[in-house]
């Protein structure tokens, strides 16, 4: 089977690599291959602090891709001989001040309700676990089995894994959709190129619905949330473990890595397709990340950039068949793109192969958008 893949962010190389170990043809089309938003994102595997009520179903999906990591990076770097930064000394929360703590411990309580462990931190508890933390911190949540990984070394990881199992990569721009019968058939690149396939995934992030010829309302809209980062450098301990802050309701987190980087991030921008790096929004990282730790103005400024998160209209992910007979998506993923990798790669690969569908997958087809405006 011939299988075209639009689009090379963490998703896309996951999905060719996952789907060139069955055993299709894959061809996977991008530019310029792991520069989106997976360069940019910070790579929390925290499927637990990003649960706001009624995502009960992208919590189940989180935990499922976290469970997966192991394994899934095991094998990755056994074949490349590439480290990934996989980490799995849990995570921090904590709060600034009595309002900020109000919400964790309400948070607490609703985890408990569904089963996730998670353990309470005094003040003085959450100082021990990071001593860097500010005096006036009122305590916090920690979550032992979450973790995190280096994005752009993951990338680079499943690129490679891919061009070891004969994934084809095409450094062009898709700009339509070929179709015959009525069924999807392939892609034009913009030098009018053909890449011909069986099945075709967009798995362009933010871009994904920007090919010509798509039946109007096949892909649902996905839009570009900005997001700024801070990259620091540190040559002494600073950070064992990610942290997330609440200051005055505002989140910022903070993810070490083993080389020193401590990445800041982000702001959540609904500004397009804007990419400005701007004076504002890495001031208040800043700010609340000094409210939390007075020390990180001390550490090496490394670097500033901005990405954008591809938002679906509900925030959750869109998997599964769409339009003609052919064309799949696999987009939406949001805050979430690098946490969700392993199990999006065994979604969509097996419904590109026909092949058994993980459960979890059932609330995240495009068709609940259909649905909807029906």
């Amino acid at each position: 089977m011939q299988i075209a893949i639009v689009g090379a962010g963490v998703i896309g190389l996951a999905t060719a690599w996952r789907t060139a170990a069955a055993g299709a043809a894959v061809t996977l089309v991008d530019p310029s291959p792991a520069s989106g938003a997976s360069s940019v994102a910070a790579g929390m595997l925290t499927p637990v602090s990003e649960l706001t009520y009624g995502e009960e179903p992208l919590l189940r999906l989180g935990l499922a891709s976290r469970d997966r990591y192991g394994a899934f990076v095991a094998e990755l770097e056994e074949l490349t001989g590439l480290e990934t930064g996989y980490r799995t000394d849990g995570l921090l929360q904590v709060a600034f001040d009595s309002d900020d703590l109000e919400y964790l411990d309400d948070l607490r309580r609703f985890q408990e309700s569904l089963g996730i462990p998670v353990q309470a931190l005094t003040a003085r508890e959450s100082r021990r676990a990071e001593p860097m933390l500010a005096p006036g911190v009122r305590g916090g949540l920690l979550a032992p089995r979450d973790g995190s990984v280096d994005p752009r070394r993951l990338t680079a990881a499943l690129l490679a894994a891919a061009e070891r199992l004969g994934v084809r990569l095409v450094r062009r721009r898709a700009v339509r959709l070929l179709t015959e019968g009525g069924a999807a058939a392939g892609v034009v690149l913009d030098d009018g190129t053909a890449v011909r396939a069986d099945r075709v995934l967009l798995a362009a992030g933010s871009w994904s619905g920007d090919l010509e010829g798509l039946p109007p309302g096949s892909v649902p809209p996905v839009r570009p949330v900005k997001g700024q980062v801070i990259r620091l450098r540190t040559r002494l301990p600073f950070l064992t473990r990610t942290t997330r802050g609440l200051v005055r309701g505002s989140s910022v987190y903070l993810v070490p890595r083993a080389d020193g980087e401590i990445v800041l991030g982000a702001t959540q921008e609904e500004l397009g397709f804007d990419t400005r790096v701007t004076a504002g929004g890495l001031w208040e990282l800043l700010r609340d990340a000094r409210e939390l730790l007075p020390g990180i103005t001390e550490l090496e400024f490394a670097e500033v950039t901005a990405g954008l998160r591809p938002g679906s209209p509900d925030n959750a992910p869109v998997m599964g068949p769409a339009g003609p007979p052919g064309l799949f998506v696999g987009t939406g993923h949001f805050r979430n793109g690098v946490l969700l990798t392993p199990v999006s790669a065994d979604i969509l690969s097996a419904m590109l192969l026909d092949a058994p569908v993980p459960e979890v997958a059932g609330p995240f087809s495009p068709a609940r958008f259909s649905e909807v405006q029906a």
